[in-house]
Parts: structure tokens; sequence; C-alpha cells
């Protein structure tokens, strides 16, 4: 299959790349990008081998327009663009090919909370609706099915994967409070002085604290959408000085009294087939041993009526593109780990 990235040259775009090369039913790799099309792949992204031409070497591994890779006819485009800019520069693949976007113009379902969240009217207010959000574990079947998916944040990822089983089994009450610590490629390719690494070196800092991050009303929407009803959460992000990684803590209210077995019981049910989501219970899991993979860890330690959630991704890979290639893997019938490394970094 031909496999089309609008958006090549940042983090995500870059895995993406990688990810797809190593893809066995991806035979064509087409790299799209607006500001420096013509240029050569391995010229933008000099860490690329050579073999990167076995797949798109017809074209010379030139960065493609929108225009070249619409006339390429892709069987998937993967939206590796800035928010507020897929549901343009994607207008001529919708109905006609499956888009995976790994923006946030897809993602809420509400034009009003889009807007209030982004500062502007959705682009294509009338796709929110029809949008497949990507949390590939829990929107399997409608994945299979989908024209266009949204790829979850990877703040939202983290923080949904270890709660989402027990808003299920109706044993969360009250407020969340969640705290997640993220590496400073969740900015993406940011020239911003905050981002520098003099800036970020033996410093941290939370930032957009409560409830206004913009993904904090994306997690609610999941969190409502399971539980039935409407629950608050307080989520507050914060920076550390690391390149890539991310972990999350939650603390909830028990509306019982429950054992770590019974919890144990409650995770097994949710992700006992699904290879991307390993729980440690009361191990705590640590973002190195998930590194460069596109699995999900989750421990959990009971205290009392509250219950502490701990889990770590790699922002880059299960927080966006790789969580982005197993969607395409559940969408095309492929496997579901193809393409991809469950295997943490040593």
């Amino acid at each position: 299959m031909k496999a089309a990235i609008l958006g090549t040259t940042g983090y995500t775009g870059m895995i993406l790349v990688r990810l797809l090369a190593r893809h066995r039913e991806v035979t064509e790799i087409l790299p799209g990008s607006s500001s420096q099309a013509g240029s050569l792949l391995q010229d933008v992204d000099p860490g690329l081998s050579r073999c990167i031409l076995s797949k798109t070497g017809k074209r010379g591994a030139r960065l493609l327009t929108t225009e070249e890779i619409s006339a390429a006819s892709p069987d998937v485009v993967f939206a590796a663009l800035p928010h507020l800019a897929s549901a343009e520069v994607c207008a001529p693949f919708f109905g006609k090919t499956p888009v995976i976007d790994l923006s946030a113009d897809f993602r809420l379902k509400d034009p009003a909370v889009f807007e209030k969240t982004y500062g502007e009217k959705p682009k294509r207010p009338d796709l929110l609706e029809k949008a497949v959000y990507g949390l590939a574990e829990w929107n399997t079947e409608e994945i299979k099915k989908a024209g266009l998916i949204a790829n979850p944040g990877c703040y939202p990822t983290a923080t949904l994967l270890p709660l989402l089983p027990l808003v299920r089994a109706g044993l969360v009450t009250g407020t969340i409070i969640t705290n997640a610590l993220s590496g400073v490629s969740g900015a993406g390719r940011n020239v911003k002085a905050m981002y520098l690494f003099c800036e970020r070196s033996e410093n941290t800092c939370a930032y957009a604290p409560g409830k206004k991050h913009r993904h904090q009303p994306e997690i609610k929407q999941a969190l409502d959408k399971v539980s039935g009803s409407s629950l608050d959460i307080f989520f507050t992000p914060h920076l550390v000085p690391l390149k890539q990684g991310m972990e999350v803590t939650s603390v909830a209210q028990l509306g019982r009294p429950v054992t770590n077995e019974e919890v144990a019981a409650i995770y097994k049910e949710a992700y006992a087939d699904k290879p991307c989501v390993e729980i440690t219970a009361q191990r705590i899991p640590e973002t190195l041993h998930v590194r460069g993979s596109n699995r999900c860890d989750i421990g959990w330690h009971i205290e009392g009526d509250r219950i502490i959630l701990l889990s770590v991704i790699d922002n880059l890979v299960k927080g966006a593109s790789g969580q982005a290639v197993q969607n395409m893997n559940i969408r095309f019938g492929f496997e579901e780990t193809e393409g991809l490394d469950l295997h943490g970094e040593i």
C-alpha cells in the first residue's frame, strides 16, 4: 500500500517515516511538505539511511507537494500538521482516502468547545461528528470503518488509558486530579526560549494548570463518553528536562472499597488482548522502560478511599506517530503491532 505523510519534517513526521519504512505492508512512502517541497528527504532528515530509497526511490526521496501526493493516489494519508492546518490541507482527501490526523482539528465533537479551546471556529465543523477518536484500545471497532481518524494527543493517551477501565467499572467518583510530566519534544521542533536546552536543563515547571490546557476538554470528553455522565478533572502538565517521555499521575476517589486483586481483574478485562498496554500493578512504571516503544505501562497504588494511577508512554511514539500507525493497522486489518516496537530502550 502507498502511505502519504503531510508534514514530514517535524518530529511526528520523521518518526512516521521510520515506522513506515520497516512496515511490511507499506510498499511506498509519499513524504510531503508545503514549506520544503522539492528538497531531498535525507537533506532535511540526515538521520535516515539510504535504505529509505527502497520505499521512496521512484520519486528520488523528494518531498512532495499536496497536489503531487493527491495525484499519486495514496491508500492512506497521515496528517502530521500544526493544529488548525489539517482541516484545510487534507481537503482533497476527505471522503476519498482514509485520513489519520495527528493534529487537534477533529478531536473535539462540540464546535463551541473547540472554539473556546483553540481560539477560533473549526474549519470543518461538518466532520467533527464523523471523525473517530483514535484511542486505539477503546475505539477499535469504529476505527476499522473510519474514513477520518482523529489521533489523540499524548497527554490524553497517557491519562485516559489508566482511567477509563475504572470509570467504566463505576469505581471513580468525585474530582480527578492529574499531574503530567512531559519531555520537551511534546512541543514539537519549537524555537521558543522555554524549550531551549539551557532553559530546560536543571529546570522544571508546570504550565496551563487546572482546566487551562487545551487537552483537558479532550480528556473530559472521553471520560464522559465512557461514564455516561459528567466527570470533573483538573489536569496540570509539567515540562521536565527530557527530550522524550511522559509520566502521568492521576488521583481519583473510589466510590467503594476495592482490593489490588479487583483492580487487576478490571485491567485484565480491559487490556488482556491489547498488545500495546502493559499492566505493572504495584511496580511503578518508568519512562525509560517504554522509550522508543508504542507501549503504555500502567501501575497503581490504593490509599484509603483514593487510587493513585501511574502511567508512562513515549510521547513521540504511543503519544503520536506510533498510535497513528497502530490505527492504520487496525483500519486496514493488518497485525496491530506491525511496524511498531513494544520493547523499551535499554
